[in-house]
């Protein structure tokens, strides 16, 4: 604290105008010193003419007690002189100690020191030496889980924010922002965006749009992520210079396609590390059911791994005596020979597909249905505002909360249903009505909240994703070139490699799930990719590891091994 305010006062002093400042102070006080050392003098003349006689420091007394108007009256004079001059000093101590003073010290010291508080909170440039950083224009739920992701991964970040209130307000909430204008080329020249490892642009299309334009005319290298809501805006921005334009409702989209059973029991991959692909599938009618992933022989006869188990929304890492039932979701990893052999075995387990119901037509109820087109998946979208239908035979008008309307739309033979209004409360409360109606049946919900994914999952929900964390996953990807996939919110798959601490050791003997919660998925080296290594494989230098945990898991890894590990 201490160091803070010297370093502030030294700023002060630096300036130009702290230096003008300082002299203005200077004279002030000179003149009031001048004052208090004549009024002691007149005071001893004046004392000696009536024939009291005081020492010097009883003289400087009487003279502060008087000008501050305090006027103990324990020392008074007896003339008509003496009284005349009490008065003057009186007066002049009123005009000097309690007007002026405070005024010269408000307007000469106390402003530009919280100025220079506030410059210190709200920089207009990043130091000279910055470099390998992300700049962000905006403050957003995207933004936010961003940030949290960066910190997670030690990169420097920065806020750009159009004004010295907002970059207060954003530093008050323990953000580090820059105060500077998007559209202005010397914004981003403070604040080196040329040797910036990424620019985040997540304001509306015509601000990215300006924000690609400006940064592309400083580097021709810096990749550049913004964000579109038109679908006419992509060709802009890219022409722009934006080098990747997400549509957050097209991703969270084609996200819940993928993750989307359609009543079969294939496997359905949602990301991939290399060569390494990882898949989801139900193992509902299967002779899996019933079974240990021990007796199942899923590895022997397919060459795939088992990576962890969903029930019912709640996630478990996969474990030789984890049993199998009937609404159990696979979490596999294999190479794409082996999930075809996979799809080969259970193909004939799979039933006639009933659409997928889809609640809400918005944006993203859209976006889901094209991904579902595109997949060749029948669906039908319930949706109340009659503006937002259309396609009459794709659409069911009415309320999700009304029990004729879901099941026109098929809500008793369907094997999914995904929510996707923006309102949390009416997901959780569409995902207990639908949990209700139909146990067995899939439920796959959006999320604005982070605080809301614990709750969608305990009302029913298989699958939450967001907004925010799929665009910050997205981001994070630019970073590390899709070495972090998103098996649903709060649960990521991550590629690290093996930290020197760890070099030489066994898995076992590592005990990373015991000291972070993370579980070794898979090992990738010169000699190619093996998925869930047995306990004693060891760990060599320069390999890869993929690793599964919750965020709080992987937050604890990167704290834990960050110092010594190139992500």
């Amino acid at each position: 604290m201490i160091k803070s305010f010297s370093a502030e006062i030294a700023s002060v002093i630096r300036s130009h105008r702290g230096r003008q400042n300082l002299r203005v102070l200077f004279r002030f006080f000179s003149v009031l010193a001048l004052m208090i050392g004549l009024y002691s003098v007149g005071f001893h003349v004046l004392m000696l003419r009536e024939g009291q006689e005081y020492t010097w420091i009883t003289g400087l007394y009487w003279t502060l007690t008087v000008m501050s108007t305090l006027g103990f009256g324990d020392i008074t004079f007896h003339t008509d002189l003496g009284r005349l001059f009490s008065i003057l000093v009186l007066l002049s101590g009123m005009i000097f100690l309690l007007v002026l003073m405070p005024f010269t010290f408000i307007e000469f010291f106390y402003e530009p020191w919280m100025a220079a508080q506030a410059a210190a909170r709200a920089p207009r440039e990043l130091p000279p030496d910055t470099r390998g950083h992300v700049l962000i224009t905006n403050h957003d739920e995207v933004t936010d889980v961003l940030i949290k992701r960066l910190e997670q991964y030690q990169y420097l970040y920065a806020l750009l924010a159009p004004s010295v209130e907002e970059a207060l307000r954003l530093h008050d909430l323990g953000l580090k922002a820059v105060v500077g204008d998007v559209d202005n080329p010397e914004t981003w020249s403070r604040v080196h965006a040329q040797r910036a490892a990424l620019v985040v642009g997540t304001s509306n299309d015509e601000t990215n749009t300006n924000v690609a334009f400006t940064v592309r005319g400083l580097s021709d290298e810096v990749p550049i992520l913004t964000t579109a809501v038109d679908e006419a805006s992509v060709d802009i921005l890219e022409l722009a210079g934006s080098s990747f334009v997400l549509r957050l409702e097209q991703v969270i989209g084609e996200s819940f396609a993928v993750r989307t059973h359609g009543g079969d029991t294939l496997s359905h991959t949602i990301g991939r590390f290399d060569e390494l692909h990882v898949a989801e599938a139900t193992t509902h009618g299967t002779p899996l059911v019933g079974k240990s992933l021990q007796n199942s022989g899923l590895r022997e006869s397919t060459g795939v791994s088992v990576v962890g188990i969903w029930e019912r929304g709640r996630f478990e890492l996969a474990q030789p005596h984890s049993e199998i039932h009937d609404n159990t979701v696979l979490l596999l990893a294999g190479s794409k020979e082996g999930l075809t052999r996979y799809d080969e075995v259970f193909r004939r387990y799979s039933a006639p597909s009933a659409p997928v119901v889809i609640l809400g037509g918005g944006r993203v109820g859209r976006a889901t249905a094209r991904a579902l087109d595109d997949r060749e998946v029948d669906y039908r979208i319930v949706e109340a505002l009659p503006d937002r239908i259309h396609n009459p035979e794709k659409y069911v008008q009415g309320s999700a909360a009304n029990l004729a309307v879901l099941e026109k739309a098929g809500i008793r033979e369907t094997s999914t249903v995904i929510i996707t209004p923006r309102d949390d409360d009416i997901n959780v409360y569409l995902t207990i009505y639908c949990r209700r109606l139909r146990p067995d049946v899939q439920i796959l919900s959006r999320a604005t909240n982070e605080q809301n994914v614990a709750t969608l999952h305990r009302a029913g929900a298989d699958g939450v994703l967001s907004y925010a964390s799929m665009g910050a996953s997205v981001a994070m990807n630019m970073l590390h070139r899709n070495r972090i996939l998103m098996v649903t919110e709060g649960l990521e798959l991550f590629s690290v490699n093996v930290p020197e601490t760890l070099e030489g050791k066994t898995i076992s003997e590592c005990s990373i799930r015991e000291q972070t919660g993370c579980s070794v998925v898979a090992i990738k080296t010169d000699q190619g990719t093996r998925a869930i290594p047995s306990p004693g494989k060891v760990l060599t230098p320069g390999a890869e590891m993929l690793l599964i945990g919750t965020m709080d898991a992987e937050k604890c890894y990167l704290d834990e091994y960050a110092k010594d590990t190139s992500t």
